[in-house]
């Protein structure tokens, strides 16, 4: 088992895990250490665990619960991949830590976690500007209002709560450029974790993480514009720790390379008319 972590903060871990046990491997008693949720990107495999069964096949997800012994058996193929988020429990207690949610082991492939499952695929491969930690709250939270039945209560913001919705997002923008993540811009707002994501969103319309995405963009934008500097050195000051990302990110929202779009900001006007006629 190959086991590469994402993404690390206080509250939540997000790992990718790829097996590649065979039918006939040996499977051994596992405990899960805490609460998770892991989705079934690529393969199978049978988990046992509270004297059942369950085949998890490409869209399932397992769920683990402190303490749950399991184990995993590949009877039918060679191997799985799978994308989990493990949580503290005082996140859980926020989305719903009601215990027999916990206790199922396994959902099937449901379309309403599925698409979860594969935008946290699009995010850990770059192809997205949503953040990890945000999507598995979000996928967290779907699950829990899967299994319990319940819809999701509607946020309701506050006058004070748009103030530190707008505060927050002013603070990330004159901020941009340095490491910010989730939990020091909900400490911020003076808000717990999830209702801290929940609430900017329905206020502003984005997340905490994408509001960060695009003031970056946005700054990097006006320095190709206005200055000479290489765009590595671009990149880097409006605080993107990768060229390459910086790059790809860049190309997805404007259309063209941050190269071509300082070369159109200068009046190379044909860029962007080529991306026009292509339409």
């Amino acid at each position: 088992m190959a086991a590469t972590t994402l993404l690390q903060r206080p509250s939540i871990t997000v790992s990718d895990f790829r097996c590649d046990a065979a039918p006939g491997d040996a499977a051994f008693v596992e405990q899960h250490r805490c609460h998770s949720i892991s989705y079934v990107r690529k393969g199978s495999f049978a988990c046992h665990s509270r004297g059942r069964r369950f085949e998890l096949v490409a869209g399932s997800v397992l769920i683990g619960y402190p303490g749950d012994e399991y184990f995993c058996s590949h009877d039918h193929c060679c191997g799985d991949e799978c994308l989990s988020f493990f949580l503290t429990p005082e996140l859980v207690e926020a989305i719903g830590d009601r215990t027999e949610i916990w206790q199922v082991v396994s959902a099937p492939p449901l379309p309403e976690l599925m698409v979860f499952g594969e935008l946290a695929q699009a995010v850990a491969d770059g192809r997205s500007d949503a953040g990890l930690d945000e999507i598995g709250q979000y996928f967290a939270s779907r699950f829990v209002e899967l299994v319990s039945g319940r819809a999701p209560k509607p946020v309701t913001a506050t006058a004070q709560d748009r103030r530190r919705a707008v505060e927050t997002a002013l603070w990330i923008d004159a901020h941009s450029d340095q490491q910010i993540d989730l939990e020091q811009a909900a400490r911020q707002a003076e808000l717990s974790l999830f209702h801290f994501l929940r609430l900017f969103g329905n206020v502003l319309g984005v997340t905490p993480h994408q509001y960060l995405v695009r003031s970056r963009l946005r700054h990097a934008a006006r320095l190709l514009a206005d200055e000479d500097r290489p765009v590595t050195d671009i990149a880097y000051d409006v605080g993107f720790g990768d060229l390459s990302n910086f790059v790809r990110t860049f190309h997805r929202a404007a259309g063209v390379s941050p190269l071509k779009f300082r070369q159109a900001s200068r009046g190379d006007r044909k860029i962007f008319q080529e991306r026009l006629d292509l339409h």
